[in-house]
């Protein structure tokens, strides 16, 4: 797997929720296996195979986060080119049919939060952008049909 590019942002939420599940996580579910066991026989000890999920889990998200944090590139502001979209950017965007006016913060898939107004570059409107300049008008092709956008405006 290649390099993952994240905002500075983003590479400290990744870093804050892997040292969460290490550090409150992990010795919580160690707990409640232990009272498991305590329970006695296991073979029917619905709250010991609960806990053992709970840490497979666990285990394997801290394993997701290690790797995706050692892949990381963290996006250098400077590097990157003032008057053309591009990963890391904040953009708004019009929508020429509706008029309604959307900001995005374009980011990597790890980092993607809609609600949040983090939209991944891989997704339809931010593949559209990418290169684009304000200005610019671009076609999404959408379940509903294609809409366009008109580029308003960008910033780190």
């Amino acid at each position: 797997m290649g390099d993952i590019y994240l905002t500075k942002e983003g590479h400290e939420k990744l870093s804050q929720e892997l040292d969460h599940l290490k550090q409150f996580k992990r010795p919580e579910i160690i707990r409640a296996i232990q009272e498991a066991r305590a329970h006695g026989d296991l073979s029917e000890n619905a709250e010991y195979d609960a806990a053992k999920e709970a840490q497979a889990f666990n285990e394997k998200r801290i394993a997701e986060l290690e790797d995706k944090l050692m892949r990381a590139r963290i996006i250098d502001e400077s590097a990157v080119p003032q008057d053309k979209v591009c990963i890391g950017k904040k953009v708004e965007i019009k929508n020429l049919k509706s008029g309604q006016v959307v900001k995005y913060h374009l980011v990597a898939v790890e980092e993607a939060d809609f609600a949040a107004g983090k939209l991944a570059i891989s997704a339809p409107i931010g593949k559209a952008l990418i290169g684009r300049t304000v200005g610019d008008e671009v076609e999404v092709k959408t379940p509903a049909g294609p809409v366009k956008y008109k580029l308003l405006a960008m910033s780190m």
